[in-house]
């Protein structure tokens, strides 16, 4: 508990540092003053949650356990990525009302929920033999119900993103999220079993369809136009190439451990992920989606561009390289306060996967400032040269160094693409290329 405090107060402390950064020659500054201060103060809130629910969680699953749950929710990520239509980042990127295309997007919304769900029930039996885990069956088919429920969630919802409205997003977030981990709590305790993940998954999805309809205007209707369908996906092409690339990407890792080892050593790699890297990941995602809509607000400004995205880079250093030379120096410590000794193998990986938090959350800063101009292809081509550097060595490291090999290779996908994200950035902001290519 005593590492969580100072992990918040680390979080706080760079978090006013940013403050000062931000305070000169940016255009919405009001805004975005408050959206890092109400997503910042999302994630310090929800970090401490899910540390608090891991803590719990370890103590009484075993990494098996976690390890079934991850070939779950690893295939439901690949068909939710699949089937993405790029609909949000179409709504923030377009200067449209989004009253709109409400109705078109919650209709398709709800087909592709139904989708995902027939899929995933069907396949449950062939995935748990790729993975070589039967248990996975019954679990694959109860995660099922989350893109179902997901499907009816009100696609208004991104107002809150759109308009600026972070505070209302850091109420319904907060309380969504503690509800999926006390719910999972409760299960683990009543079942020690996976499935007590997947219900703190379905309690939360479907809270966010009861809050998605009751709070926002207007609510969906049964209606459908083929034409707006058509725009969303002529637009949203590349937001979809770009999920794939970053699926595989950030999974290609959990899949090659779960399919050479075993579902035991898939729970200890994405534990130390998800103690390591995730929090410096998810500092990099305040950053992106508070300058993802202030940067289509003043992107037909090129010099106020730049020095934003100056000012989010410089930011977003501040705070995660902190964090990362605390998860370094000190991995040991960390995993017993959290997660107990049971978990302490994954000490050396923990090592690993902060350095490619770091760099990961540096990289991922860029990813707004290619969006706002509508230049989702560019993130593709910096995440398929990550995927590069991970697809050459993951197989190889894996077989000879097991779970801490994955973490190297995920680390040498990680740098390589940070040359090619640093070039295009120059040549967007310095030579102004890029920017008139219609997609």
């Amino acid at each position: 508990m005593c590492c969580n405090l100072f992990l918040i107060l680390q979080f706080l402390l760079g978090l006013s540092k940013v403050y000062w950064i931000i305070q000169s020659n940016m255009g919405y500054l009001k805004d975005t003053l408050k959206g890092m201060s109400w997503m910042g103060g999302l994630r310090v809130a929800t970090r401490a949650v899910a540390f608090a629910k891991i803590a719990i969680l370890a103590r009484i699953l075993i990494p098996a356990e976690f390890g079934i749950f991850g070939i779950a929710s690893l295939v439901l990520a690949l068909l939710e990525i699949l089937t993405e239509t790029g609909v949000n980042i179409f709504l923030i990127q377009e200067k449209v009302e989004l009253e709109n295309y409400i109705n078109t997007t919650w209709i398709v919304s709800i087909v592709r929920g139904i989708f995902i769900c027939l899929l995933l029930f069907i396949l449950a039996p062939f995935i748990a033999i790729f993975f070589k885990t039967p248990d996975a069956v019954g679990i694959i088919r109860v995660i099922s119900v989350v893109p179902l429920l997901r499907g009816f969630i009100n696609p208004g919802i991104i107002k809150f993103q759109k308009e600026l409205l972070f505070s209302k997003e850091f109420i319904m977030r907060f309380t969504i999220f503690f509800f999926d981990g006390a719910i999972a709590i409760f299960f683990a305790i009543a079942t020690r079993s996976a499935i007590s993940l997947v219900a703190g998954l379905i309690a939360g999805s479907a809270l966010e369809v009861i809050i998605s309809h009751m709070l926002i205007r207007p609510r969906p209707r049964f209606e459908f136009d083929i034409e707006k369908l058509k725009s969303v996906i002529k637009k949203g092409k590349w937001v979809t190439i770009s999920g794939i690339f970053n699926y595989l990407f950030e999974n290609i890792d959990d899949a090659v451990v779960g399919r050479l080892l075993n579902a035991g050593s898939l729970g200890l790699y994405q534990m130390a992920y998800k103690i390591s890297s995730l929090p410096l990941t998810e500092v990099a995602d305040v950053v992106q989606k508070v300058t993802f809509p202030v940067y289509v607000k003043i992107s037909e400004d090129p010099s106020r561009i730049k020095k934003a995205f100056g000012k989010s880079i410089l930011a977003t250093a501040i705070l995660v390289i902190p964090f990362g030379f605390i998860f370094i120096l000190f991995p040991e410590t960390i995993v017993r306060i959290i997660l107990g000794e049971k978990w302490l193998e994954i000490s050396n990986l923990i090592r690993i996967m902060s350095f490619f938090g770091v760099l990961r959350a540096l990289t991922a800063v860029t990813y707004p400032l290619f969006l706002s101009f509508k230049r989702q292809d560019l993130v593709s081509l910096i995440t398929f040269i990550a995927i590069l550097g991970l697809g050459i060595t993951i197989i190889p490291l894996v077989k000879t160094y097991g779970i801490v090999g994955a973490g190297i290779s995920s680390l040498t996908g990680a740098i390589f693409a940070i040359p090619t994200a640093t070039v295009l950035v120059k040549n967007m902001l310095t030579k102004q290329k890029y920017l008139k290519l219609n997609l």
